[in-house]
């Protein structure tokens, strides 16, 4: 894991790659800023992303095809995500202020750290959840409706590690919102489909996160911090292999219930390779796994965007079809 005393930008957060765009590039003013938002850290922006593009594309596959609606979907999703993210951060860090100051990894962030105050933080928030408002505003009532209700997820998720070992179970909830509302944003309304591969990303969040919460399982034992990765522990890669599986069978049901109707069968195959090439990738993690290597974790971690965009390709081909 990279340490802050590593990286010769001054205030730069300890699990950022030394060569992100915010500390080489962007004005020094703005950096706490951006760091709050974790855009240093985009794996966050792609794992929130990913769920919206499965939805946009599994839902043009299963209906007309790709069309202009869809590219602004997954163009303003997109932006939403990055911004969304960025809101839902600021909220956790100004929520966990004081547990990130007692836990290593974590207390070189804006807050802890004292580059931002609460009251900055809070305004950025603002700014950051009225942009991504303006751009929800440009997608029917239904889905601007789901927009508004994923915030109640986002306000509870930062507590759940006070109050339950699944807070994994929260995020979860949270980051995959998006299959629910750009499925309803594609196609006018929720259907069997975006339900099932919202609990397909659920399950698939369950996998990447529980890694994530390894590195820090000694420390959150130290203050109380509750995670699925200290109620499996030594287990862990049991339960990932079950969330394994969960997600791949989950992925591949919304997939046939999707598409099966269309009686389209290279379509079918091809979106069904989404499953399958996201299923391989997760089986390399679980072997790459090594719970007790803090740099290992947070490389798979990050793999994640690549197996989440084995689904977007396998998909995308297939609503080219």
């Amino acid at each position: 894991m990279i340490k802050a005393h590593e990286t010769p930008v001054e205030g730069a957060v300890a699990d950022a790659v030394p060569t992100n765009w915010v500390d080489l590039y962007a004005p020094a003013w703005s950096r706490p800023y951006l760091r709050l938002s974790r855009a240093d850290r985009p794996i966050g922006t792609w794992l929130l992303l990913m769920p919206c593009w499965w939805a946009i594309l599994l839902a043009a596959a299963a209906t007309d095809g790709l069309s202009p609606w869809s590219i602004w979907l997954m163009l303003g999703s997109a932006v939403g995500a990055f911004l969304m993210r960025g809101a839902g951060c600021t909220w956790n860090d100004i929520a966990d202020r004081e547990i990130d100051a007692e836990v290593a990894r974590t207390r070189s962030r804006p807050i802890p750290s004292g580059q931002v105050s609460v009251r900055q933080a809070v305004v950025w928030m603002g700014l950051q959840s009225i942009a991504a408002f303006l751009i929800l505003l440009t997608f029917p009532r239904a889905a601007i409706l789901l927009g508004i209700a994923s915030l109640a997820l986002v306000a509870i998720y930062p507590f759940a590690k006070r109050f339950t070992w699944w807070p994994q179970v929260f995020l979860g909830l949270a980051f995959n919102w998006g299959a629910l509302l750009l499925w309803t944003a594609e196609t006018g309304g929720l259907s069997l489909p975006a339900i099932v591969l919202y609990a397909a990303g659920i399950a698939w969040t369950l996998f990447y996160d529980t890694i994530y919460a390894h590195q820090d399982t000694e420390d959150d034992a130290l203050i109380g911090v509750k995670s699925t990765a200290r109620l499996f522990s030594e287990n862990s890669p049991k339960w990932l292999l079950g969330f394994l599986v969960l997600t791949v069978c989950l992925f591949g049901l919304a997939i046939i219930f999707a598409l099966l109707p269309k009686g389209n069968p290279l379509q079918l195959v091809l979106a069904l390779g989404g499953a399958w090439g996201l299923g391989w990738h997760l089986v390399w993690q679980l072997r790459k796994l090594d719970i007790n290597n803090p740099e290992i974790c947070m490389k798979l971690f990050r793999s994640n965007r690549d197996a989440g965009f084995l689904g977007v390709l396998f998909l995308g081909l297939a609503a080219l079809v």
